[in-house]
């Protein structure tokens, strides 16, 4: 079972919704589903594309990032059958993002601080003479570009990864090539679980560690003292196990394993647990 919205795509009249507070979607294995075609087909989630593994995280990081690949680009561009033209569209596209995330994010989220100060100031400090408020000046920005740097750059990067002059040593000096762009080591990748205590039952908190794109998805499992037995098969992370709760204290064990198609894939999870009842 997992929670739902009306808002994020669920509708009113599938057997397996209930709405109230929470609402919630029976999933299969769980007690009461029913397998229809009219069985609400939730959000896909999103597959993380190739191309963008590369790319940073951390802000700074990005930052760095486009720099250096707008310093190097022009020593390759000829390799890669770019023009000059390209080339100088990608560096201003690069020096104004930039510029965005590395200096005038930061200067409006100082300004935003000196504002939250000057209120406090104006609530609750002594003072004689009339204040003074704060006034944001932005800093000095190189020519602007159209929305969508990060979109432009991917398309470009994928270009010159299918380029015929390209190769992993160039990749490598432009930024361009991710360390996650394998598939996990299945010898050793296991689930990590989350139990929670909730109003509709149990949570089991679990995510895709970064491979979602190796992964379609988990098989959960549920020990109430009678040894595992399938509870879930889930795609969307952050499961309820809608199991009533007993009347006496009692411990529910769970673990789970990837699925790809209709095999598992790596090591189950570690055994995580969670005491109900009483």
């Amino acid at each position: 079972m997992k929670t739902i919205t009306f808002d994020s795509g669920f509708v009113l009249d599938d057997p397996n919704s209930y709405w109230g507070d929470p609402s919630y979607q029976l999933q299969p294995g769980d007690p009461g589903y029913v397998p229809s075609g009219s069985q609400l087909n939730p959000k896909p989630r999103r597959k993380h594309m190739r191309r963008q593994r590369w790319f940073p995280s951390r802000t700074g990081d990005q930052v760095t990032f486009l720099n250096n690949f707008s310093t190097k680009l022009p020593i390759y561009a000829t390799a890669f059958g770019l023009s000059a033209g390209t080339v100088t569209a990608v560096q201003a596209d690069c020096a104004w993002l930039a510029h965005v995330l590395g200096t005038w994010l930061p200067a409006v989220r100082t300004f935003a601080e000196s504002c939250t100060g000057a209120a406090n100031d104006a609530q609750t400090t002594d003072g004689t003479g009339a204040m003074t408020l704060p006034t944001f000046t932005a800093p000095t920005a190189p020519t602007a570009v159209a929305a969508g740097v990060l979109n432009r750059l991917f398309n470009l990067v994928q270009t010159i990864q299918d380029s015929p002059g390209y190769t992993e040593t160039m990749g490598s000096d432009l930024g361009i090539v991710g360390s996650e762009d394998g598939a996990p080591d299945f010898s050793t990748f296991a689930p990590v679980l989350k139990i929670t205590r909730a109003p509709a039952g149990v949570t089991v908190g679990w995510g895709w560690q970064g491979k979602s794109a190796f992964l379609d998805m988990i098989e959960l499992q549920v020990d109430r003292g009678t040894g595992y037995q399938l509870l879930a098969y889930d795609t969307t992370p952050g499961y309820v196990d809608s199991e009533p709760i007993p009347a006496t204290p009692t411990k529910w064990k769970y673990r789970g394993i990837y699925r790809v198609g209709d095999q598992r894939v790596g090591e189950w999870s570690a055994e995580a647990s969670v005491i109900v009842g009483g």
